[in-house]
């Protein structure tokens, strides 16, 4: 049964994701409140006086964590506040590699699915976007049109944002998704340097991709200023990549949605790729 919430919450509303899934929810009819640091829903996971103001009166919250080694206690602590304020439903923005590596990496799923609220867990793939989207990419559309990362031969099923974005907003105003865990990734696995070689045909400009080592990928990230823990967790993240331990197509898209993942080749023809042409 399909239920059309008349509020909800969407965390990291300005990002990646939520200002997709923040565009999808309106596709639907419905506004959502986006929340961020800076704007006027304000929200800040560093800053709890924050939480009750932004989920008063929503029924449903998409849940973009802080990534930080605290995100599993912060997010047991928001979803009992979110429960005490009324909120029914949570959708968690997880990884599929944090469902592949166990342990720890599950911690902050494990606080939404006992909350005792109604719950819908999102692991995708590495996201198509990140190309032109993710700090870590940029060098490969800059000055050096190359892509250096740790992955080797490694072959992903990039996901699409939007396809993300249309099975979390699903998620948020539709029962039957409740206690689904969603792993969801594009029709076909790529290597990097197959990524790369469709971008720069598209573009029109030679980029190339350049596989390096793990130590030589980390002081890159050093010299680009990106701390140890944020390095350790980027390199774990590529090294599942490279040892293909998620190269596997799913049905999360079609098992959500009914219908096929959008393929690379459509974002790639959808993106504009001289608007992050060096200048």
């Amino acid at each position: 049964m399909t239920t059309n919430l008349p509020h909800v919450l969407v965390l990291g509303g300005t990002g990646k994701t939520g200002r997709r899934v923040a565009a999808a929810l309106r596709r639907r009819g419905l506004e959502p409140a986006v929340a961020s640091r800076r704007g006027p829903v304000r929200f800040d996971w560093a800053d709890r006086t924050t939480w009750q103001p932004a989920l008063t009166g929503i029924d449903a919250v998409y849940v973009v964590d802080s990534q930080g080694p605290g995100a599993p206690a912060e997010v047991r602590d928001f979803a009992a506040t979110a429960g005490r304020a009324g909120v029914r439903r949570l959708v968690l923005l997880s990884a599929r590699p944090w469902g592949e590596m166990g342990g720890a990496h599950l911690a902050t799923e494990e606080a939404v699915t006992a909350s005792g609220l109604r719950w819908t867990i999102l692991r995708p793939t590495w996201f198509a976007q990140n190309f032109t989207e993710l700090d870590f990419f940029a060098p490969l559309l800059g000055e050096q049109g190359e892509l250096r990362l740790p992955t080797g031969d490694g072959r992903e099923p990039f996901v699409d944002l939007d396809d993300l974005a249309d099975v979390a907003a699903e998620a948020l105003i539709d029962d039957r998704h409740t206690g689904q865990t969603y792993i969801l990734s594009g029709p076909r696995s790529l290597s990097f340097a197959e990524a790369v070689a469709e971008i720069a045909r598209a573009a029109g400009r030679p980029l190339r991709f350049v596989p390096v080592t793990e130590d030589a990928y980390r002081a890159d990230l050093a010299t680009a200023g990106y701390q140890d823990s944020v390095a350790d967790e980027v390199i774990t993240v590529l090294r599942h990549i490279r040892e293909e331990r998620g190269a596997t197509v799913t049905d999360g898209v079609y098992k959500a949605l009914g219908r096929s993942p959008r393929d690379f080749s459509a974002y790639v023809a959808r993106t504009d790729f001289d608007a992050y042409a060096p200048h």
